[in-house]
């Protein structure tokens, strides 16, 4: 006799109910129901309040800090494998601690692959998430990764915009191979930002590899946080003779004096996608909605249909 193959069921931590909520619209389903019961101390927990056994289930969460964030997921995952689910998708449009892909000086740790391994232990079966600060991160999973791109949002936009003489710029030299993926599509020039830094979030020096003059030019990078290496760039390619600047990131953290700085800027406009909530409306900020694209790959995964035509890079 066939199994009956039960329909998915859509469940959202605390940090991002209403990007869950446009995902369950999107995918064309109800919001699963779940409570988060915090104690005195700080310290809570999780619950379905409702059966999930034999069901697939797509938990979603974005880990950005505080910690809590990253130990809400855990928990949703542990109580769903206690509650036998069948399959238990971590969806993480943004996957954070992801800056600590690798040891970059002695006795540090390597954040991400501990980050992975608590994902498995925890009991994920399957993770998703969307432009992970290191393509190599996939790696440290045993499971399968879905690792989604923003382009197949992005370009679309861009080609909007319609804007002639484009450039494409990458912040540093890291996002190079990001920069002429974009460059490659759109048919435009490259340049690339170098720069070093003192500390963490702090630049002292930068300088332009490449042409921007009479250029309209879009720096294409995975995340903003402090928002100083784009607000630098811009100011140095318009001192350069570009046009305009433009500026698209997909992961919008913008800590500390980022709204600020971001407002203040040369930058024409910074679009951003909805893993992280915006703390602040800001009239330089343009949000594009990626709850289309993770419920359409979502539906395909349910439907073991192929997915490859949403990695544009």
């Amino acid at each position: 006799m066939k199994d009956t193959i039960l329909e998915p069921k859509i469940f959202a931590c605390s940090q991002s109910i209403e990007l869950a909520k446009k995902i369950a619209e999107a995918y064309g389903a109800e919001m699963g129901l779940s409570k988060k019961t915090v104690f005195s101390d700080g310290e809570f927990q999780v619950s379905f309040e409702e059966s999930i056994r034999g069901r697939r289930i797509f938990i979603i969460g974005s880990t950005f800090p505080s910690t809590d964030n990253l130990m809400e997921m855990l928990l949703m995952i542990d109580a769903a494998k206690r509650a036998s689910a069948r399959h238990i998708t971590a969806v993480m449009p943004y996957f954070g601690w992801a800056r600590q892909d690798r040891k970059d000086k002695p006795r540090v740790p390597i954040a991400a692959k501990l980050v992975a391994n608590l994902l498995q232990a925890a009991g994920a079966t399957r993770i998703m998430t969307m432009d992970l600060h290191a393509d190599q991160i996939q790696g440290f999973f045993e499971k399968p990764v879905d690792h989604l791109f923003a382009s197949t949002m992005f370009l679309p936009y861009i080609k909007r915009l319609n804007l002639d003489n484009l450039t494409i710029a990458s912040p540093d030299m890291g996002g190079s191979k990001r920069a002429y993926a974009y460059s490659k599509f759109l048919h435009s020039d490259v340049v690339i930002c170098y720069k070093q830094r003192k500390k963490a979030n702090v630049i002292s020096r930068m300088e332009l590899i490449g042409k921007v003059e009479g250029k309209n030019v879009i720096i294409i990078d995975d995340m903003v946080d402090t928002a100083g290496t784009l607000c630098k760039a811009a100011e140095i390619m318009l001192e350069k003779g570009a046009k305009a600047v433009y500026a698209i990131a997909t992961h919008a953290i913008l800590s500390g004096e980022a709204h600020k700085r971001i407002l203040n800027s040369k930058l024409e406009l910074l679009i951003v996608t909805d893993t992280i909530p915006l703390k602040v409306e800001n009239s330089k900020i343009k949000v594009v909605s990626c709850a289309p694209l993770f419920a359409e790959v979502m539906h395909k995964v349910h439907n073991n249909t192929s997915i490859s035509g949403k990695f544009l890079m």
